[in-house]
């Protein structure tokens, strides 16, 4: 039903409609819009009631709907009162819970008591099978027994001897393990005692023994056969059996290996009753005359019927029984085999390598038997060690060779004499071998030169030694060319470990020892250097990139430097504690310390003459000039400082260091000619060889000083301002010092010395 107010205006109700929403309405105008709102009120309420008389049906029916629902309302209220009062009255919902709760705990306490009884059930069965286990191990069935030791096993989760626990177990698994570790234990040694006495070895009779009916401890008496089958079902086949494989190796393997035995094998059976109870292998001696050499065949032969017979007797023709044995005993068996015979047979000439195959033939054929017998494996690699060892020949063949190498090498090393023979001087052109011992020097030829060095006997062995490995290496295949050039890389590099070693207080010392191992040392640097000239185009393709020995040169080059650095150092260092005998040359003048210091003059001299006389046959003749020079140089000039050092000489004074230094120069004057007269071999252009005097720069300022202490001061400084002093090495300032020393103050000196220090010659 529409209502009309929506739709009706006020100002609709007025006759003009011209008014504006915003003028006022008059008097008049509101009566009149009162009075139309009265007619139009009237109509709405007539529409009104003419409306419900016509829905007059619908209405009653939701009137009589509205007082149906109201009345349910009130009986349902009236209701949940009741129930509300009588809940209030007695709550019966606690004594619910608590009944809920009584069932629950009910039903817990029944699951757990069934769980202890299951838990109950099952210990007492454990408990009683272990029982039974002992009962049947005393009863001799020892199979059952095995059964059932592995079946509880598996039941208190135990592998392999670990035991799986789990969180919350009960304690009580804990103790039936340990009682199932106790009792294992028990029947792995009652099965290995078994075996004990069912195997023996007769060593009266040299016998291997096996009953196949044996008891201990006085129970029933056990087959053989049953005491393996329940090793077998417990798992201890390795425990029972290794005491055994120990007797065989130990009494049977061992000798019918031994290629000095000479024993051969025979077979006896023992029966009662038609039954088999005893199988005796007896090792007699064999009445074949001996062979000269060693038999592989026999002692494969015998290995073969020593094994067979444990296949046939005690392992009964089982597979898996006879790979136990196997493993425990193959080992060893074979290194038996490689010690004994292999190793001994492996040729010593790389022509006899070929006859070795008949050999390798032997020892496959002996693998292949084996494995028939199921003592090997056919699929293991690990087996075949004989095999490996036999087809490896050439390499065991190099190995030893290498062996030989430095030990050979080594032996020369350590007997090599560094003394040289009476007599001998550099003039001997010729130093042969048969005169002198077989370890005394040589001369070698260097390479790469046309001269000669002395070098010990034993180095030029170790050199030879080298050749003819290298020589080998050429004719040998890769495998054994790689092991002889380690070997002879190896054997030089022996050098470098035993001489030093050997002589090491020579070392420290000037001695003819440690020149010679600076000849040694030089020698060998230049060897290896040709090494790689001569010998490579002869090396197999595939060594010619492996056989380097170019690194080793440089080693004993550095090495021959350094000792021939530490001689020179030391023969300095000697002269330079003669020379602090002298004080200086102070006050020599006085005889106490003219003497003193002509002491340590002729103390220097000899030790230079010893130095010669060591030096000067064995280095070679520019080394030995250089050397020389280089220790003239240092005692030349530590004198020469000293005297220019002295602030004050009295007249006497320089004549006596003029005779100190002319005393020196005369006792050295042989000496410094040998050394003027050495000249390279080696065509150089004219002044390109160096003189003594150009060496050592300090003999020439010695000989202008001793010149210099008997000379005018006038002379004196003419010498230095014509050049002549500045030449001889002198510098201004020690000519300065030189003439404040020897002349009193005067105009002439201060003059002079005006002169000199005006003169610059840089």
């Amino acid at each position: 039903m529409d209502v009309p107010f929506k739709s009706i205006s006020v100002r609709d109700l007025l006759p003009s409609h011209d008014l504006d929403n915003s003028s006022p309405l008059s008097a008049p105008d509101l009566r009149l819009i009162i009075d139309h709102l009265q007619v139009r009120s009237v109509q709405i309420k007539s529409k009104v009631q003419n409306y419900i008389v016509s829905h007059h049906s619908d209405f009653s029916v939701l009137f009589s709907q509205c007082s149906a629902a109201f009345s349910g309302a009130e009986h349902l209220s009236g209701e949940v009162s009741d129930l509300i009062r009588l809940i209030s009255e007695s709550p019966i919902d606690a004594e619910i819970k608590e009944v809920v709760d009584e069932v629950s705990e009910k039903r817990r306490e029944v699951r757990e008591k069934r769980k202890v009884l299951e838990l109950v059930s099952v210990i007492v069965q454990v408990s009683e099978k272990l029982k039974f286990v002992r009962e049947m191990m005393r009863g001799g069935r020892v199979v059952e027994a095995a059964e059932g030791i592995r079946e509880l096993e598996e039941a208190l989760r135990i592998r392999e001897g670990e035991v799986k626990e789990e969180d919350g177990e009960p304690v009580v698994y804990g103790l039936l393990r340990s009682e199932w570790m106790d009792c294992f234990q028990e029947i792995q040694e009652v099965l290995a005692k078994f075996m004990e006495n069912a195997v023996s070895f007769d060593q009266q009779s040299n016998a291997l023994r096996v009953k196949y009916w044996s008891s201990i401890n006085g129970n029933n008496s056990v087959e053989l056969h049953t005491v393996l089958t329940a090793m077998d079902v417990v798992g201890v086949m390795d425990f029972g059996l290794a005491k055994v494989a120990d007797l065989i190796i130990k009494y049977v393997i061992s000798r019918a290996v031994n290629p000095e035995s000479h024993i051969s094998f025979s077979e006896e059976m023992n029966q009662d009753s038609g039954c088999t109870t005893e199988v005796v292998l007896k090792m007699v001696p064999s009445f074949e005359p001996e062979l000269k050499g060693i038999d592989g065949q026999a002692i494969f032969t015998g290995s073969i019927q020593v094994v067979k017979f444990i296949y046939d007797t005690f392992c009964f023709q089982n597979s898996h029984w006879m790979r136990c044995f196997g493993r425990l005993t193959w080992p060893r068996m074979s290194e038996l085999i490689i010690s004994n015979f292999l190793s001994k047979v492996v040729p010593d000439d790389p022509s006899k390598l070929a006859d070795f195959q008949s050999i390798i033939q032997l020892t496959t054929q002996f693998e292949t038997d084996l494995k028939d017998l199921k003592f090997i494996s056919p699929s293991d690699n690990k087996d075949k060690r004989l095999s490996e060892f036999a087809d490896n020949v050439e390499v065991h063949f190099a190995s030893r060779k290498k062996v030989e190498i430095l030990a050979k090498a080594r032996s020369l090393l350590l007997q090599s004499n560094f003394v040289l023979p009476n007599g001998f001087t550099r003039d001997a052109k010729v130093l042969k071998n048969e005169q002198t011992n077989e370890n005394s020097v040589c001369y070698a030829d260097l390479l790469f030169s046309s001269e000669r060095c002395v070098v010990s006997g034993g180095a030029a062995k170790l050199m030879a030694l080298v050749h003819q490995t290298l020589k080998d290496v050429c004719l040998s295949s890769t495998r054994v060319g790689i092991e002889f050039y380690h070997a002879a890389r190896d054997a030089l590099l022996l050098y470098e470990a035993v001489i030093p070693a050997k002589l090491g207080r020579q070392l420290d010392s000037i001695n003819q020892a440690a020149v010679l191992i600076y000849n040694d040392c030089l020698y060998l640097s230049r060897e290896i250097h040709g090494l790689a000239f001569e010998y490579r185009p002869d090396l197999p393709s595939s060594l010619k990139e492996l056989v380097v020995f170019v690194d080793l040169a440089p080693r004993f080059q550095l090495m021959a430097e350094d000792i021939l650095h530490r001689q020179i150092q030391l023969v300095i260092r000697n002269l330079k504690e003669a020379t602090d005998g002298a004080d200086g040359f102070q006050n020599t003048h006085q005889n106490k310390e003219f003497e003193s210091a002509k002491f340590s003059i002729d103390q220097v001299v000899f030790i230079l003459e010893k130095v010669h006389i060591i030096w000067e046959p064995l280095l070679l003749p520019l080394t030995y000039k250089r050397c020389m020079s280089m220790v003239l140089e240092a005692v030349f000039s530590r004198i020469t400082k000293d005297i220019l050092l002295l602030d004050d000489m009295a007249a006497e004074e320089t004549l006596q260091l003029q005779n100190l230094i002319r005393m020196l120069l005369e006792s050295l004057s042989s000496l410094l000619e040998s050394l003027n007269s050495i000249t390279d071999a080696r065509k150089l252009p004219e002044g390109a060889v160096q003189s003594i005097d150009e060496l050592v720069p300090s003999l020439r300022k010695i000989r202008k000083l001793a010149e210099l202490l008997d000379m005018p001061l006038r002379s004196i400084t003419s010498a230095w301002e014509c050049g002549e002093l500045f030449c001889c090495g002198f510098v201004s300032s020690e000519v300065v010092d030189f003439i404040k020393a020897i002349f009193t103050d005067s105009p002439l000196r201060k003059d002079c010395l005006w002169r000199i220090e005006s003169a610059d010659f840089m």
